[in-house]
């Protein structure tokens, strides 16, 4: 791929490199590029016009501060003792900014799915396959790409676990 393909979508060029690495260049063209900043699942979903939980959130987490990348649905919260006992930690904390860029490569509001900086263990919520497709971010707060979830949760190398806050 050459470097204008990657500009022209909008990715970050990491994400570019990793989706190329990954076999998956053709999510190029489809990777959506808005003017305004969608820092936040409601922000995205708006931008979009999908429903909050078809955004696919990329969370990172510390577990007895080791980082720890959390996928999951836009209109839900991680529950940090699912969490921690899915890991079998002592305490789990939503990571610092300096953590989840150090890891990562990204920054907060545009952390892909996949394409990091290191690797790290991934959880992803069993909530996200209840879509035939989920849009994530692509690098940046201002790019997303669609995916169809079980394709995404594979790429991210995850786990499918229940960590959704539950509200009774």
């Amino acid at each position: 791929m050459t470097t204008d393909a990657a500009e022209e979508s909008g990715a970050h060029p990491r994400f570019a490199e990793a989706l190329e690495e990954l076999g998956l260049a053709d999510l190029l063209p489809r990777i959506r590029r808005f003017p305004d900043a969608t820092r936040t699942a409601a922000e995205a979903a708006a931008a979009i016009g999908c429903e909050l939980s078809q955004i696919c959130k990329s969370l990172i987490f510390a577990a007895d501060g080791v980082p720890v990348l959390v996928l999951m649905d836009g209109a839900s919260l991680v529950d940090l003792e699912l969490v921690r006992r899915e890991l079998g930690a002592g305490k789990v904390t939503r990571a610092k900014v300096d953590l989840v860029r150090e890891t990562t490569g990204y920054a907060i509001g545009g952390v892909p799915p996949f394409g990091h900086r290191t690797r790290t263990r991934v959880l992803a919520d069993r909530s996200l396959l209840d879509h035939d497709v989920v849009w994530a971010a692509a690098g940046t707060p201002y790019t997303v790409f669609p995916m169809d979830p079980k394709t995404l949760v594979a790429h991210a190398g995850g786990t499918l676990v229940d960590v959704r806050e539950q509200h009774l």
